[in-house]
């Protein structure tokens, strides 16, 4: 039995923010840019990289007339959850007072995994659980955690030992997260780097998506109190053989109903790589050609 570790009440909450990011109509916007990627941004256009002027580019986008009509989640860099706006609201309380639940980033860092040829994981749950509380008092009621996954078919990866160890760690940052009260996304990223057919990513990612669900009931994490955050499956950037949009939503569907689970509510798809207009496109095409799961799927993109 999985969330045995959770009260009655503490279950109902977690549900609660997961049917709340489960919003139809609405998605989740990224904001969880660290200081040095979004300045790269700024740079672009000639803004200074100051904490002032993050804090004056958030509050736009927070503050957007009619945001909430198409967003239910934000989740946020750990720098903006801590910040006001100019009247003197905290962030994730003007989210929240626009219907819009706030959500968290932890810091974490990309290492390579020894003896893999190059596959990654991530480090940082010797904190998080002291740092999930500290989001939580804050204003959070959600948290996202990203391993990025590379396809080398040539090469053997990703590995059976990185797609544990990547799997594993998101399904003890879920239950970590539900054990200080924030609903936990898991979020793996099979990137769109190589030159794999959209056969062989389809294959990769029915086995990641497989090992992660696994491994969340192994660690008891309550299914029903966490959500998915995926890449779409897509061919590699650079293979040579093209696909249709069709082709692209159906073999999406195929590895949902091969392996996600019918108590997790959503699915919000990264962009990861493409372009706004194509993801929008693959998003719509993966929506019509689910005829039978009963997910939420829907979008968490960058603002």
């Amino acid at each position: 039995m999985t969330g045995t570790f959770l009260s009655a009440s503490q279950k109902e909450a977690l549900e609660a923010t997961a049917a709340a990011l489960a919003t139809r109509g609405k998605g989740i916007t990224a904001c969880d840019e660290s200081a040095g990627t979004i300045g790269k941004r700024f740079e672009a256009v000639g803004i200074d990289n100051t904490e002032e002027n993050r804090r004056q580019y958030r509050q736009m986008l927070f503050t957007a007339p009619g945001s909430e009509d198409y967003l239910c989640g934000a989740i946020l860099d750990p720098e903006t959850l801590y910040q006001k706006s100019d009247d003197g609201t905290m962030f994730p309380q003007l989210l929240k007072n626009r219907g819009i639940v706030p959500g968290v980033k932890p810091h974490l860092k990309v290492y390579i995994l020894p003896g893999t040829g190059g596959d990654t994981v991530m480090q940082g749950l010797d904190s998080l659980a002291v740092r999930c509380k500290e989001y939580y008092n804050a204003g959070a009621r959600f948290a996202k955690w990203r391993s990025p996954i590379e396809i080398d078919v040539s090469a053997g990866r990703p590995t059976d030992l990185a797609i544990k160890a990547n799997m594993s760690d998101l399904a003890r940052y879920a239950l970590i997260c539900q054990s200080e009260g924030l609903m936990p996304i898991v979020e793996p990223d099979v990137v769109l780097t190589g030159t794999h057919t959209l056969e062989e990513a389809v294959a990769v990612n029915t086995k990641v998506l497989a090992e992660l669900f696994k491994s969340m009931i192994d660690h008891r994490v309550y299914m029903p109190g966490a959500t998915l955050k995926s890449n779409i499956i897509n061919p590699g950037k650079d293979c040579p053989i093209s696909y249709s949009v069709e082709d692209i939503g159906k073999a999406n569907v195929s590895v949902l109903e091969s392996t996600f689970p019918v108590a997790m509510k959503t699915a919000n798809y990264l962009s990861g790589g493409q372009s706004l207009e194509d993801a929008a496109a693959r998003l719509s095409a993966v929506n019509k050609a689910n005829k039978h799961g009963p997910w939420n799927l829907s979008f968490s993109w960058s603002a």
